[in-house]
């Protein structure tokens, strides 16, 4: 998905930062928390479905799913998918991610990718074994080589934890990753401030995170709307400046929102 675009902050709504002590009063819901619609368990995720569109200059080229479902009493399932044509560029993908959810933490148990389209095609499967504390990549013969840690995450069970944890008030947060090729990678995000912006389902106000890198090439922004239950609702990806992609929120719904 490698879009651009010469303006990073090109948006059209008005960007509203706050300063350092704004961000945490925020993220521990004095703004928001009271007028949640709904309010979960400790040990409950709610399923919900959310369509977005994939954009570049403002410009849809493709679309994305995603999609959580309760699997049984504290095992879920979160799917994302994607299609993307530009030009003659086309990129379609899969992923799934199956995960235990307990004391308001997300343990993945396999996770699996299928990549088609332009280049080389791409599929592979890991399994995070919780009992023998070890972890195995398809395309490796043998368990990887890594420590085993009880916070390991998949490319999208961290999602989930990132939005809980924003939703429970931290402002700064890092997660272990097992990454495509079975390597240990560490991402770190940090809230940066509040946001009202303009999506094709309406206006909202959300918390604007950073994912935080070694240097300023790359930058990626996630925008969580808190009275969507915390739910994802924009992602902004560039580098060197200049954007990849963007997607947003066009359609979502659980037992309590439908929009």
């Amino acid at each position: 998905m490698q879009f651009l675009i010469t303006k990073l902050y090109q948006h059209k709504a008005l960007t509203t930062h706050k300063n350092k002590q704004r961000v945490l009063a925020l993220s521990l819901g004095a703004l928001f928390f009271s007028s949640l619609p709904f309010t979960l368990s400790a040990s409950e995720l709610q399923p919900y479905k959310a369509d977005y569109n994939i954009m570049r200059k403002g410009k849809i080229h493709g679309e994305a799913k995603r999609e959580l479902e309760k699997a049984s009493d504290q095992t879920y399932i979160l799917k994302y998918s994607s299609n993307i044509e530009w030009m003659i560029f086309s990129d379609e993908r899969k992923e799934e991610t199956t995960f235990l959810f307990q004391n308001d933490m997300v343990h993945p148990t396999s996770y699996s990718m299928v990549r088609e389209g332009t280049g080389p095609d791409k599929s592979y499967k890991i399994d995070f074994n919780r009992n023998e504390k070890s972890i195995t990549h398809s395309d490796k013969k043998f368990p990887l080589k890594v420590d085993w840690r009880e916070d390991w995450q998949d490319l999208l069970s961290y999602q989930t934890q990132l939005r809980l944890d924003v939703k429970a008030g931290k402002t700064k947060v890092s997660y272990p990753i097992i990454g495509k090729e079975g390597d240990e990678k560490n991402y770190e995000f940090e809230v940066v401030g509040t946001e009202t912006i303009t999506l094709p389902i309406g206006n909202f106000e959300t918390i604007k995170v950073k994912r935080v890198y070694d240097n300023d090439k790359r930058q990626v922004y996630v925008w969580f709307a808190p009275s969507l239950d915390h739910m994802l609702v924009q992602l902004f990806k560039g580098k060197d400046g200049v954007e990849q992609f963007q997607i947003q929120l066009k359609h979502f719904n659980n037992e309590s929102v439908n929009i």
